[in-house]
């Protein structure tokens, strides 16, 4: 009996060695695979709240678009969704919250004529068709064409243009540009314009089209 106890007794100390190490490694495992999503969305909320104050980059001083830029970098390079024009995600109306382009913020007219509610971009990936839309003070629209040239880039061809959402302009050939998506998901988009110009994006209705 005292011969049989002394060999099991190995046994079972090994057993109990083995299981907390087993434990140990498959947590690590399972930490490992879900890091990137929290580290993503703490970005986001980092994005978020520096953009918050800054009157969609009106206020921006040239201290905060450098520290914008660096988060949005950062987003970037972990974007979820490399072929973005292939993505249901793409597809909608979204509320522009950030911008560096000085012609939408409207830096050059007199206060009250500038852009004070929601600006909106649409996009029908699958028509190739988008619109920009302005609200207060002025409903200004623009129609345009999307022509692809690459899974993250099109180029836009802008076509009509509604002078207080009512008075269409055509618009001339000139009137052109270029915009890669650099970063997608279901809620967020940021963009890149062909002057240089970064635009963050909010989804307001995914099921808008223009």
């Amino acid at each position: 009996m005292q011969s049989q106890l002394n060999t099991n007794r190995p046994v079972m100390a090994s057993r109990r060695q083995v299981q907390p190490m087993a434990f140990l490694g498959n947590l690590f495992k399972s930490t490992t695979k879900q890091s990137k999503v929290p580290v993503r969305q703490q970005r986001k909320e980092e994005l978020l709240d520096l953009i918050d104050p800054l009157k969609r980059g009106l206020a921006a001083t040239e201290e905060d678009k450098e520290a914008v830029e660096a988060v949005v970098q950062q987003l970037e390079k972990m974007n979820p969704t490399p072929r973005p024009l292939e993505s249901p995600f793409v597809n909608g109306r979204w509320r522009l919250v950030y911008t560096t382009s000085e012609s939408i913020l409207g830096t050059n007219k007199l206060p009250f004529l500038r852009p004070s509610g929601p600006i909106y971009q649409l996009i029908d990936a699958e028509n190739l068709k988008a619109a920009n839309r302005e609200t207060s003070p002025l409903y200004n629209q623009v129609t345009a064409e999307l022509t692809p040239l690459s899974t993250n880039k099109v180029a836009v061809q802008f076509k009509t243009f509604k002078i207080g959402g009512l008075i269409p302009i055509t618009a001339p050939p000139s009137a052109k540009g270029e915009l890669a998506i650099t970063y997608l998901d279901e809620d967020m988009r940021i963009s890149r314009g062909d002057k240089g110009n970064l635009f963050v994006l909010l989804m307001d209705d995914p099921d808008d089209r223009p």
